[in-house]
């Protein structure tokens, strides 16, 4: 540790001190260390309210992966209008723009919604890689 001394405040050795303030630092640099970002791809439309929790759930797991969650369904909902088309569109026009920039696309749920279907499709053609998750949250093979 930078400026820790292995000696107590009288001078003598401590090393029992020293490692435990050690093993402390290096747990606060890990918890710092880079996450690489994943986008969230689950559904909005239909049960709006249940479907916003389950992305909020899945946006959670992502971070108790070690992941930053990308999830613009539960952003541009906030301030687009998802029932108007020209809304939507720019929306998804946002999603995609965030999506190229993750590492990863994660794919929630046990049922593919028409817009998740576009990204699916889109991370498809751009070789992104696609994880798929079940509404469990266990990884599965598609």
């Amino acid at each position: 540790m930078v400026g820790e001394s292995r000696r107590n405040s009288e001078g003598y050795p401590d090393p029992t001190t020293y490692e435990a303030l050690s093993h402390i630092e290096q747990k606060v640099k890990a918890a710092r260390a880079y996450r690489p970002m994943i986008y969230v791809c689950s559904p909005f439309s239909g049960d709006v309210s249940g479907n916003i929790a389950n992305a909020r759930r899945y946006s959670r797991f992502a971070v108790e992966q070690g992941y930053i969650p990308i999830a613009p369904h539960l952003l541009f909902p906030q301030f687009l209008d998802d029932t108007n088309i020209t809304e939507r569109e720019l929306g998804l026009h946002f999603g995609n723009v965030l999506m190229s920039h993750c590492s990863e696309v994660w794919v929630f749920g046990d049922v593919v919604s028409a817009g998740m279907d576009a990204e699916i499709g889109r991370a498809k053609r751009k070789n992104y890689k696609l994880r798929y998750f079940g509404s469990d949250l266990k990884e599965t093979v598609r």
